[in-house]
């Protein structure tokens, strides 16, 4: 096979393995990877430490995913953390290194023919390095050159909009703060993060709904709860610590509904490894009813359900709505009823997918508990209609008044570790009015009024020629953007791309003109500044600020810290303009927090308070009823229900991580929950479909997307039979995002990833 000339390599040698999907979640076999990943790229002293103060009232909050940890006295003092959470420090401690005479042996063009995974294994970055106009090697660069190369890059644009400020959700508060501050003291509100790209539809649908786009529970709510509602969302493999959570409620007899077009391994059964019972006994069901929604159904699903719950309701008023609730905190329950009275619920169970007797069993399990939480994740945020699915959550929380008392609420669960606290701290290209007057009264200066660009009108931006310096702190924006090819032609479009990052990834060799990589220290490691040892802090999903602080060596002497990056960058770039002490609070960490404070509203006694043991909530006011709205009232909204009308020949495709990665790090090739092994080329496919189109499991496809005229190709999949929807297609993220469009997205411009139109072409050998 001729390989094509794509952005990204494509591992056309893989040797998939397919197996039957394990039927029990964590357990003996996890803390065995876990034990592995660690002791295979640490010494065993460095590993124990690390895992040790892993998710620690004294250590280091894990550098994945954003789940809350347990109270002080509650959590586990040897095992507070999961199996990714084990491969993202082991990642990160790793003794591999990238010196300059590593970049010295391998090109730029070589290291752009490895996978992500060769390209992640390489080791952390031990200096700051450039890539020169025309060169083919990076070479290293001395942190004042760097910092005045960007600087003077800045200076010389025609305008700040030319500058894009992309921000991944690793990064800490103080961090997020200084680098909003710093961009818009420039004169941009360019500031796209990647909460832009994943719950942006769950911020507006929550905002609009009921004052703010946060959850409304805490963690303990979960083990109160009487039932709770998982939607589009994978907690085996994405939050696997939530389901110690879920086991608790269990115990305390709450019934769990799943709904999702595959069948997770986390949905049957959970052996806890902190339990002894957890290696030895069958573990705990999870589900009591699994309901295997068609991809983007479940808006139609929640309508359906809702329809049902108003009959019953028209039989005995009173006794499935909360009517006191609703006549007094609500607005607008006539429109939504009309609107449902309107509805031909067979037409909903068809679009959903679901049969009718299991929506009357779930309408009959919601009527029957008030004390109801709904969590969600990206398979509801990431399509078109995604606003609207995440307004049709509330609508059916507000009907039960199942909001805003213990054991009940919303649960939007983030991925990455401090996305909902970099929006706290304001990066968004939007700026909230009160933190705009509050900003520009404590930096004496005006910030710009104009909306900036987010990550698709950004990258669209950079592809017009409209952006001439792209950086990124954090992340790895051309593999989680979607289409890549688009955006990878954006990105070289640029005179100058600037990483912060801690190992290699696919924005060091996709680059502008000219590149700069700038090594930062890592969550795990001692951060030592002027004024001695300093720590960050980090918001959870749950709203709950709390401090992290490394204790491992640096990877290297030449590693700088995030915030010291931005203030160093900000002083080479605004010279007399800035009247911040940009170079005292790199020192001092304390006088970052004390100007959060007087900027951002809930932090007052930052320093004090996040010193606390566990740290400290943010006000939410829905969580006690009490609306945030212009109305000061939830909203019920009227959300009409969208299909994809797929021709002959056509699927919808969804993408979704395998179980050995973390958003665009990429862990390992194996897949052990679903049973695929040796590659992540695959194309997960219904058994049905296949016999139709005379296709079997091992043969290999290329998947083509249509949208707007325009064809994408992803080439070289291999099929593997799977327990999925008819007409549905899943595969994984990064390799099919070449697939998702640039310019199809939610209202939010959030990518709909999860719901593409494919046809597929099957490889002639």
């Amino acid at each position: 096979m001729k390989k094509p000339n794509y952005t990204l390599p494509i591992e056309i040698e893989e040797n998939i393995k397919i197996t039957e999907p394990l039927e029990v979640a964590v357990g003996a076999s996890a803390v065995k990877n876990s034990v592995l990943s660690g002791f295979s790229q640490m010494d065993w002293i460095k590993c124990s430490k690390t895992l040790l103060n892993l998710n620690q009232v004294k250590g280091f909050d894990c550098p994945s995913c954003a789940w809350p940890d347990p109270a002080p006295g509650e959590r586990s003092s040897v095992a507070e953390y999961c199996e990714n959470g084990a491969k993202a420090i082991a990642e990160e401690g790793t003794k591999e290194r990238v010196t300059p005479d590593f970049f010295a042996q391998h090109s730029v063009a070589e290291m752009n023919t490895w996978s992500e995974y060769k390209l992640g294994k390489s080791g952390r970055i031990t200096h700051p390095m450039i890539l020169r106009e025309g060169a083919t090697h990076y070479e290293p660069i001395s942190w004042a050159d760097a910092f005045q190369y960007i600087g003077k890059t800045l200076k010389k644009l025609k305008s700040p909009d030319e500058a894009v400020f992309y921000t991944s959700g690793r990064t800490g508060n103080e961090a997020a703060f200084l680098y909003q501050l710093f961009a818009r003291q420039y004169g941009t509100n360019n500031l796209p993060d990647c909460s832009n790209m994943c719950h942006e539809t769950t911020g507006k649908g929550l905002t609009d709904t009921i004052g703010v786009g946060k959850g409304t529970i805490k963690l303990e709510d979960l083990y109160i709860s009487d039932l709770i509602i998982i939607m589009g969302q994978n907690p085996g493999t994405n939050h696997p610590r939530m389901l110690t959570a879920l086991q608790k409620a269990k115990r305390n007899g709450a019934k769990i509904i799943a709904v999702n077009p595959l069948e997770e391994t986390a949905f049957k059964r959970f052996k806890n490894p902190q339990e002894v019972r957890g290696y030895l006994g069958t573990g705990t069901n999870i589900s009591d009813l699994f309901l295997q929604v068609r991809i983007n159904g479940d808006l139609a699903l929640l309508k359906a359900i809702m329809c049902v719950l108003l009959e019953m309701e028209e039989v005995a008023p009173g006794t499935v709505f909360d009517q006191t609730f609703i006549k007094n905190k609500t607005e607008g329950i006539d429109s939504l009823v009309a609107n449902l009275k309107k509805q031909d619920v067979r037409k909903l169970s068809e679009d959903c997918g679901i049969p009718m007797e299991e929506i009357q069993q779930t309408a009959e399990m919601i009527r029957d508990n008030k004390r109801m939480i709904i969590c969600w994740a990206m398979g509801i945020t990431q399509h078109e209609n995604g606003v609207a699915a995440v307004q049709e959550i509330v609508n059916l929380l507000l009907l039960k008044g199942s909001i805003g008392i213990p054991g009940a609420g919303a649960c939007p669960v983030r991925g990455h570790s401090n996305v909902q606290g970099d929006r706290t701290m304001g990066v968004w290209e939007k700026i909230r009015p009160g933190l705009k007057k509050r900003m520009e009264a404590t930096f004496d200066f005006e910030i710009p009024a104009e909306e900036g660009y987010n990550v698709v009108t950004g990258i669209q931006a950079m592809h017009n020629n409209k952006v001439r310096f792209f950086m990124s702190m954090g992340g790895n924006l051309l593999l989680a953007a979607p289409d890549t090819e688009y955006t990878a032609k954006g990105m070289r479009n640029c005179d100058l791309t600037v990483m912060v990052s801690t190992k290699p990834n696919r924005n060091h060799l996709v680059t502008g003109k000219t590149a700069i990589i700038l090594p930062c220290l890592g969550r795990t490691e001692i951060d030592r500044q002027a004024t001695g040892e300093q720590f960050v802090s980090v918001e959870n999903s749950m709203s709950v600020v709390h401090k992290s602080e490394g204790v491992l060596e640096p990877a290297s002497k030449d590693l700088m810290s995030e915030p010291r990056i931005i203030c160093e960058m900000a002083i080479a770039t605004l010279d007399e303009k800035s009247k911040v002490e940009w170079a005292k609070m790199a020192d001092n960490y304390d006088l970052i927090r004390d100007k959060v404070e007087a900027c951002v509203i809930g932090f007052d006694n930052y320093n004090e308070r996040v010193r606390k043991k566990g740290g400290f909530y943010l006000p939410n006011g829905p969580s006690e009823q009490n609306f945030t709205t212009p109305s000061r009232k939830a909203q019920f909204t009227v959300n009409e229900v969208t299909t994809k009308k797929l021709e002959k020949g056509e699927f919808l495709m969804t993408t979704l991580r395998s179980h050995d990665q973390f958003n665009t790090t990429i862990y390992g090739n194996d897949d052990r929950y679903r049973g695929i092994a040796n590659g992540r080329r695959v194309a997960m496919m219904n058994k049905a479909d296949l016999e139709a189109n005379g296709l079997k499991q091992g043969d290999i496809i290329d998947l083509v997307g249509h949208y707007n005229g325009v064809k994408r190709v992803a080439p070289h999949f291999t099929i593997v039979e799977y327990k999925i929807p008819t007409r549905s297609i899943a595969t994984y993220f990064p390799e099919a995002n070449i697939l998702v469009p640039i310019d199809q997205y939610a209202k939010t411009h959030t990518p709909a990833s999860k719901s593409v139109v494919v046809t597929i072409e099957k490889q002639v050998s």
